[in-house]
């Protein structure tokens, strides 16, 4: 069993862009291993985790994505290059020269990202960022026969990235997918906490599939549980670097998870804000309000199931998302956990 650190390092390591989930699923699984909880699966890879309660009780779903952005392959050309195509939002600056990960649920082939060198550009060429139709993935394989020996149409691909400590001990990570491994290890911690307190609430955590695809697999978690509340665990772009004027910047790092009050797809319940900002307050846990309306997640097709769902979003502010590295701080990880527990009591 893994905690803190290890674990996101271990769920940022695992192989798992949208429709390709099953071995951060595997590994989660593991780690909820001896809890007093119902693992099942449902049609679309969904992992939920349920904790019963009184019956009665206020049913609440605590909910992370699994996927990551990552890569699909849609050609393999006549000297072993391949084309593809992204899965989720990727910006095509970050991408050229970049080693990735291909391969589906039993396969592993390690690749670059590349396109026309520097050396053979013309000053047009040079003045304008590659796009995704000119780039290739290359796996060191010289014709088609024999890529197709280790890669097929249809394979998966994430980006290589070692996982790292930066700053002062380790006060911030870096690493790929942690948007949303970081959600998935808080969910985690917060399972293992209140699994042994009887709280009155009857308790789901779902780890979902394909929210970068908007394709999401929380409409059908949704559906099925059919909670009163929801709590959706994400990270948040944060948008704190120099050439951002303070007014542009969405939330602050090492202040706390970050909750929103609307973003382009939900509208959140102002009594569930209220209480977590309170809750806070008192137990002396940072956390602070999104300063900018942008994006949205799973809450979307939370919200909008069944009935209607109150939803509340805490996200970790993360630098650089959906790049072949992201940045986040220890501290928010560990408060949004920490608020998350104390919400559940409250509750």
């Amino acid at each position: 069993m893994r905690k803190g650190i290890e674990l996101i390092e271990r769920l940022s390591l695992a192989f798992g862009p949208s429709g390709c989930e099953g071995e951060v699923a595997a590994l989660i699984c593991e780690e909820l291993a001896g809890l007093p909880v119902e693992l099942a699966y449902d049609r679309m890879g969904n992992l939920t985790a349920h904790l019963p309660g009184p019956v009665g009780a206020p049913r609440v779903l605590l909910s992370a994505h699994m996927d990551e952005v990552g890569f699909m392959i849609t050609e393999i050309e006549k000297k072993g290059f391949l084309r593809f195509s992204t899965l989720g939002g990727i910006d095509p600056r970050v991408m050229v020269g970049r080693p990735v990960t291909l391969g589906d649920e039993s396969k592993r082939v390690c690749g670059v990202i590349s396109c026309k060198g520097i050396h053979f550009q013309n000053a047009e060429e040079r003045g304008k960022t590659p796009e995704l139709k000119d780039m290739y993935i290359d796996i060191g394989v010289g014709d088609k026969d024999a890529v197709e020996r280790f890669v097929s149409l249809g394979d998966f691909g994430t980006f290589d990235t070692k996982f790292l400590p930066l700053g002062k001990d380790g006060e911030f990570i870096s690493g790929k997918a942690l948007d949303d491994r970081v959600g998935c290890a808080v969910l985690i911690e917060v399972l293992r906490a209140v699994a042994s307190e009887a709280l009155p609430l009857d308790l789901y955590f779902a780890f979902t599939v394909r929210e970068e695809l908007g394709i999401s697999g929380a409409t059908v978690v949704a559906n099925r549980v059919a909670p009163d509340i929801a709590f959706v665990i994400e990270t948040t772009a944060m948008a704190d670097l120099p050439d951002v004027p303070a007014a542009r910047r969405v939330a602050d790092m090492g202040k706390g998870g970050v909750l929103s009050l609307l973003d382009r797809a939900t509208i959140y319940d102002r009594a569930l804000i209220d209480l977590a900002l309170e809750v806070g307050a008192r137990e002396g846990i940072p956390v602070q309000v999104k300063r900018f309306v942008s994006g949205g997640n799973d809450a979307k097709h939370v919200q909008r199931s069944g009935k209607g769902v109150r939803c509340l979003a805490l996200s970790a502010p993360t630098r650089y998302l959906h790049a072949p590295v992201s940045v986040a701080s220890r501290r928010d990880i560990e408060s949004m956990i920490a608020l998350l527990h104390a919400l559940l009591g409250a509750l």
